[in-house]
């Protein structure tokens, strides 16, 4: 399985994770429930978002560096690091 492929598998996971999210808040359910099902959700995002900057790495940036364009793509993941660590 390609890593774009995973990473959509836990989208969709996290996509349905999120809708039953939504009804337990509509049904009233217990607080510490719903933040355990959000917790769940988060992760299968971290995952996804992994699996996707891993490709990114090993394809695009890679390429970059290969072809001395590697200045651009070292900025972007200095970017995308700058807001995951917010």
């Amino acid at each position: 399985m390609h890593k774009r492929d995973e990473a959509a598998k836990y989208l969709k996971t996290a996509k349905g994770q999120i809708e039953g999210i939504l009804k337990m808040i509509d049904e009233g359910r217990y607080c510490v429930d719903i933040s355990t099902q959000i917790i769940a959700a988060q992760s299968l995002l971290k995952k996804a978002n992994m699996l996707i900057l891993r490709d990114h790495l090993n394809n695009c940036v890679k390429l970059a560096f290969m072809q001395d364009q590697a200045e651009e793509k070292i900025d972007e993941i200095i970017d995308i690091m700058e807001k995951l660590l917010k």
